[in-house]
């Protein structure tokens, strides 16, 4: 597999607009970076504002360098421009056509079909232009929102990784999912965004 010349984003999406992150968005991150219920399953945070910059930082140096093989977008309301979540897809092999990927939403916005509008859209460009093999993911079992995302966009639960990872709360449990292209491709023929 060969990363393309051109960067694949931004991407449009019925409400979304999927693009880097820019330091002028630390308010919106910071908002749902320090929300303990947006990051209650994940490995980071409750940021501190110098995390946030620390993060907003990297993420616009790794803006400079292309190709990558990791991506973190930030999910943009089109119609207010305030960003409200954000989602990474990141190869992790390039011999074996599989990457992995992620999001996290302000809670406001859940429950509202964001997380699988922006994650269907990414997951569409890992198959249709990167030409991937296997997308997977993984979250905390109890984080049944995300795995409902998953779900949504017809991945299987492959299996369940005992005490795999540890965050605050002690060592979680994951689900992983993951869908494979020949999946992917006969379940979303004639679907649209959610």
């Amino acid at each position: 597999m060969i990363l393309p010349a051109e960067p694949w984003f931004p991407l449009r999406t019925e409400r979304l607009l999927l693009r880097e992150f820019r330091m002028g968005d630390f308010d919106d991150v910071h908002a749902y970076a320090t929300d303990p219920e947006v990051v209650r399953y994940m490995e980071w945070g409750p940021n501190t504002p110098e995390v946030t910059r620390e993060v907003l930082a990297r993420w616009e140096a790794d803006a400079a360098v292309w190709p990558r093989p990791g991506v973190t977008l930030a999910a943009e309301l089109l119609d207010t421009g305030r960003v409200i979540g954000s989602i990474r897809l990141e190869v992790t092999s390039p011999n074996d056509r599989t990457a992995d990927f992620g999001y996290s939403f302000h809670r406001p916005w859940w429950r509202q079909g964001y997380a699988t509008e922006a994650a269907r859209a990414v997951v569409a460009v890992g198959f249709d232009k990167l030409g991937l093999h296997r997308v997977w993911a993984t979250c905390d079992v109890r984080n049944v929102g995300s795995w409902g995302v998953m779900e949504k966009l017809g991945m299987r639960r492959e299996g369940l990784l005992r005490r795999n990872r540890l965050v605050r709360d002690g060592w979680r449990d994951s689900f992983i999912y993951a869908v494979l292209a020949e999946e992917w491709a006969s379940a979303t023929h004639g679907r649209t965004s959610q």
